[in-house]
């Protein structure tokens, strides 16, 4: 994996999200979820878990402003969260690259939709594929990867728009271990260089014990602080493995 450091046009200062009294659900169905009322700190990465059903993709949808809340506010940085926005970028467990796309053009493609110049495309693109260790690869159509590949493509899509917050979807659910492992300490390097803010959900307790700041249960009403520093060595420590009962026995 390339540890190349960003360029300072890829860093960006991480929004805050604010949920309150918010009730979530499709329109004109019963409530899946909520009330809620939830805070969510620039640049923190607030770990959602759950299982299947509970409303975790919902919850996720609607804070990327693509499904109205029934009933409460969501606002980032004080301003009503009316509507998808380019300052949040949704990454989900499914690649979602164009097929017909190089890997490059893929990358390239939120910063085209925003009207920017093709040698700055090029310029800010190619700098995300070598940071995430695909520079050789910038040719290439998703087929030609491997799984975890392309999720590092998507991540770069993402990123590369210099998002304020990053909502991502059970990202690395469809890897294997090794690679699931590789993508989230890559996560955690990218993002300590970009200060975005994310939240991430996961069926996953040990995937979020390693990646949050915050662990939220929404279904159970939990917020909780994680022990640092962020170590996979620390899982049989006494209060990481304390936490790890508390929202295993949450679920």
């Amino acid at each position: 994996m390339s540890t190349v450091a960003l360029p300072a046009h890829t860093v960006s200062h991480g929004a805050e999200l604010d949920l309150s009294g918010v009730r979530l659900g499709h329109p004109g169905g019963p409530p899946v979820l909520g009330p809620l009322d939830l805070r969510v700190a620039p640049g923190e990465l607030l770990a959602v878990v759950g299982p299947s059903g509970c409303g975790k993709s919902t919850l996720l949808r609607t804070i990327a402003g693509l499904l109205p809340p029934l009933d409460g506010r969501i606002t980032q940085d004080g301003t009503p969260v009316e509507g998808p926005g380019a300052q949040r970028a949704l990454v989900f467990q499914h690649d979602a690259l164009l097929p017909w796309r190089t890997v490059r053009a893929n990358v390239e493609l939120p910063l085209a939709i925003r009207g920017v110049r093709r040698e700055e495309r090029r310029r800010v693109s190619a700098a995300w594929l070598e940071r995430v260790g695909l520079a050789e690869h910038a040719a290439r159509l998703p087929h030609q990867l491997s799984g975890g590949q392309r999720q590092r493509v998507q991540l770069a899509r993402a990123l590369a728009a210099r998002p304020r917050a990053v909502l991502m979807d059970e990202p690395f659910g469809a890897l294997d271990a090794h690679t699931r492992a590789g993508m989230q300490d890559l996560l955690v390097e990218i993002l300590y260089d970009t200060g975005a803010t994310v939240v991430f959900v996961t069926h996953d307790v040990d995937e979020a014990l390693f990646l949050g700041d915050r662990i939220a249960v929404p279904s159970r009403g939990l917020l909780l602080d994680v022990p640092r520093p962020r170590d996979r060595s620390a899982r049989p420590a006494a209060d990481t493995a304390a936490l790890r009962r508390r929202v295993l026995e949450s679920l």
